[in-house]
C-alpha cells in the first residue's frame, strides 16, 4: 500500500473539557484537546471496523482561557447488570432520581477553542476486532488498497458535507464542536505563538485486556501552538 494519506480537520466550540484522569472529584482540563479526543472527532465523521484512525499533529488557533463553572451531576450510574437483564427480558430497575443523586461540582473548562487536527488511518483485520486494540499491526494485502481508497474518499465527502455518524464533540458530549474539512494550504489560518510544556497527558485507552482498558501517556510539548503526536508503538508513549 502507497503511504497514508493526512486528513485535516478544523474544530472548534464555545466550552471544552479534556478531563485529567488525575482529578477524581472536580473536572479539570488538560490545557489542548487530547489524542484521543481528536481520534474521537474524526470517528464521529468516519468509522468502520477495519480502520484506525491515528492523531500525528494538533495545531492550537486561539489562544488558552479558562473558565470555572459549577453544573448539576448524577452521582451513580444503570448496573451493566442490571441493563442485560432487561434485553434478556428480565425486570431490572433502570431508573435514576435525579432528586436523590444530584451533585453540583465545579470545573475548570476551556472556553473559546479551535484546534487543526491530522490524522491518518490505516486498515487492519477486524476478525478480533482489534479496532479496540491499537497496538496490534495493520493488516498487509494488495487487495486493501481498493478499500483505502473508498474509505479516503468516503470521509473527505462526509467531511466536506459536515455529515457525521454522531455529533463530535469538545471532552464531553454538552460541549459539541463544529468541524470542516481542511484541503487547501490557503484556507489555514495562523497558529497561536505560545511554547509550553504540557507534561504527560492522556493519550489514549489500551484494550489489549478488555477487562482492565490501561491509560497510556506522552510528554506533550507545545511549540509555536504545534503539537506533534508519537505513534502509538513509539518509546515516547507509556502505560
Amino acid at each position: 500500500m502507497s503511504s497514508l494519506e493526512t486528513f485535516c480537520l478544523q474544530v472548534s466550540g464555545g466550552f471544552a473539557c479534556f478531563t485529567r484522569p488525575e482529578m477524581k472529584v472536580e473536572r479539570v482540563s488538560y490545557d489542548v484537546i487530547t489524542p484521543s479526543a481528536a481520534r474521537a472527532v474524526f470517528e464521529a465523521i468516519l468509522w468502520k471496523p477495519a480502520m484506525r484512525w491515528q492523531i500525528k499533529k494538533i495545531e492550537v488557533l486561539k489562544p488558552i482561557h479558562w473558565i470555572t463553572i459549577r453544573r448539576n451531576e448524577v452521582s451513580s450510574i444503570i448496573s451493566e447488570r442490571n441493563v442485560k437483564t432487561t434485553m434478556k427480558g428480565g425486570n431490572a430497575n433502570l431508573q435514576i432520581l435525579i432528586e436523590d443523586d444530584r451533585q453540583q461540582r465545579a470545573g475548570l473548562f476551556l472556553r473559546d477553542v479551535a484546534y487543526r487536527l491530522y490524522a491518518t488511518f490505516s486498515l487492519q483485520d477486524d476478525s478480533r476486532h482489534t479496532h479496540r486494540y491499537p497496538h496490534l499491526r495493520p493488516i498487509d494485502s494488495q487487495n486493501n488498497d481498493n478499500s483505502y481508497v473508498k474509505f479516503a474518499e468516503m470521509f473527505k465527502r462526509r467531511a466536506r458535507q459536515g455529515q457525521c455518524f454522531n455529533q463530535p464533540y469538545l471532552g464531553t458530549r454538552e460541549f459539541t464542536a463544529d468541524f470542516r474539512l481542511i484541503e487547501e494550504e490557503a484556507e489555514k489560518s495562523p497558529t497561536i505563538q505560545d511554547n509550553r510544556e504540557l507534561g504527560w497527558m492522556l493519550y489514549d485507552m489500551d484494550f489489549s485486556d478488555p477487562n482492565d482498558p490501561a491509560p497510556r501517556f506522552f510528554n506533550a510539548s507545545m511549540q509555536q501552538g504545534v503539537i506533534l503526536i508519537p505513534d502509538w508503538d513509539s518509546e515516547e508513549v507509556r502505560g
